[in-house]
């Protein structure tokens, strides 16, 4: 009869080797909840330089409408609507040489006449857009026409076509945990797939990125691939209550997608199809999060606040006495410790509409009024 210590030692060492497995990243792939600081710019990308269509009203949400008896009804129902997405980015290596990368993303029709919305990262930079609907036909989409909202991770895209299939958009506000959804996109940039699964919870925020934190998502257990970003997450009357965005991809981490939601994301698309870019509140300040570091360097009285490192001149920040080296410790009237914070109350804030600053400069604490007026075009 063999050691039972040895028996012990070779069943540790197999479990060790299986617990060594890392499940595959999605569309935007987070590998920890680790401290991050923002970064001093905001986040640039492709840039409209004209509306799409200035009259244009996205279709009335109808609700969760009777469902469909299977899901392979719902899937033939929503795939002719679900395009795949292909790009092409210019990028340089450590000798300056410029060579081509190739990327992958999902998008779908909201209108008959040629509009698609997917994610912004899906279309970041890109030097050539390709969109393939179901049928097998290719367009080739005018770059200088793609809209863009890099903070909401949103995008629109104008194909010359008319007469396509439109998805229409449920109420994500119906939608109860538990509830069957399915997501379908170009995954792994292998062609329109389905994958089901519930909804886990909702009204979740996210940090997929130094500097950038996305709101208002649902957590979804259905699977999320490299190249399912900016699909249509449906329920089961076959409406998108959601656009997948992203995936959680740690050491025993599974079934943790993410997708914006929808009644976030209609009001987006739609100023991204009639102006071309969106409007927000605008201070005129570049922000910091206050960090060890700048405590350190910068001899800090606060050590949580946000730092402004830059007030642009003529600015309401400006206007309101705010200066460079200011640390922001509130805002219309709620305590904020981070740039993501301050951000998702100024955003929520009307514009011309007078916000309280409480602030510390050197020792001393201070209260200021300043008026957001609209952010300027890109």
């Amino acid at each position: 009869m063999k050691n039972p210590k040895i028996k012990a030692l070779i069943f540790a060492l197999f479990l060790t080797v299986m617990l060594a497995v890392i499940p595959a990243g999605g569309c935007i792939t987070l590998t920890g909840t680790g401290e991050t600081t923002p970064p001093l710019t905001g986040t640039t990308g492709i840039t409209a330089t004209s509306p799409i269509n200035p009259t244009w009203l996205p279709p009335t949400q109808t609700g969760t409408t009777e469902e469909l008896p299977t899901i392979a009804d719902v899937v033939a129902l929503v795939k002719p609507a679900v395009v795949a997405i292909n790009t092409q980015v210019v990028s340089y290596d450590i000798f300056n040489r410029p060579f081509t990368q190739e990327g992958a993303g999902s998008g779908w029709i909201i209108d008959e006449n040629g509009f698609v919305v997917t994610n912004n990262h899906v279309v970041e930079g890109a030097e050539t857009i390709t969109v393939t609907t179901d049928d097998g036909r290719s367009f080739t989409a005018d770059v200088n026409s793609v809209a863009t909202d890099p903070l909401n991770d949103l995008a629109v895209i104008k194909i010359d076509a008319q007469g396509l299939p439109a998805l229409k958009t449920g109420g994500p506000e119906n939608m109860r945990v538990g509830d069957w959804v399915i997501a379908i996109g170009n995954a792994l940039g292998q062609g329109i797939r389905a994958t089901e699964g519930i909804i886990s919870r909702q009204d979740v925020s996210l940090q997929v990125d130094q500097g950038q934190t996305l709101y208002d998502l649902i957590e979804t257990s259905a699977a999320i691939n490299p190249g399912n970003s900016g699909g249509p997450l449906v329920n089961l009357a076959g409406e998108v209550i959601g656009i997948t965005s992203a995936k959680v991809a740690d050491i025993g981490v599974e079934g943790m997608g993410y997708a914006i939601s929808i009644k976030t994301a209609l009001p987006i698309i739609q100023e991204l199809v009639n102006l071309g870019f969106v409007t927000r509140p605008w201070l005129g300040v570049g922000l910091y999060t206050v960090d060890v570091v700048a405590v350190r360097q910068l001899n800090l009285s606060v050590d949580k606040g946000v730092l402004l490192v830059e007030v642009v001149a003529g600015s309401p920040a400006e206007l309101a006495g705010l200066q460079k080296g200011d640390v922001i410790v509130g805002i219309g009237g709620q305590d904020v410790g981070a740039v993501e914070e301050l951000t998702r109350v100024l955003h929520a804030s009307p514009i011309g509409q007078s916000l309280e600053i409480k602030y510390w400069r050197g020792k001393e604490q201070f209260t200021t009024t300043a008026v957001p007026i609209e952010r300027p075009r890109p």
